[in-house]
């Protein structure tokens, strides 16, 4: 009987059982959850933006100001996969992605102040000895 009834104990990361959030550092499960509610409102912002601009200006803005709406789009998918990544079981060799953190914090230029705190969060956690000892694990 390779795994035990659905009312045991998880044993934990190290006996190839499923790596859980309830496994991981509180302060990676906050990276994980902001980045993942980041990404999403990012993808809202991005489709509200692009149809906003789309209708106001009757199709025309499509060619020379839509391109610009989809950025934070872009952004948020990337965001998605970096949090499905960290969720992963079992658990995917990653590292910190200062760029993803950098980049949320310059979609205050689209006007996304959750965005902006997400990415100072994220490098603020990123320097934790609890985090980096997270992203130092062997894979």
């Amino acid at each position: 009987m390779e795994n035990p009834p659905s009312n045991s104990a998880n044993p934990g990361p190290g006996s190839g059982w499923a790596y859980n959030l309830a496994d991981k550092p509180g302060k990676v499960n906050v990276i994980i959850l902001l980045t993942l509610i980041s990404g999403v409102v990012n993808i809202f912002l991005a489709l509200a933006g692009t149809s906003a601009v789309v209708l106001g200006t009757l199709g025309i803005g499509l060619i020379c100001c839509a391109p610009l709406t989809v950025l934070p789009g872009a952004l948020g998918i990337f965001e998605i996969l970096y949090a499905f990544d960290l969720m992963a079981t079992p658990p995917k060799p990653v590292r910190p992605n200062q760029t993803i953190a950098i980049l949320e914090i310059l979609t205050i230029l689209y006007g996304n102040i959750l965005g902006a705190v997400t990415g100072i969060v994220a490098l603020v956690l990123y320097s934790e000895p609890e985090v980096k000892a997270y992203f130092a694990r062997p894979a």
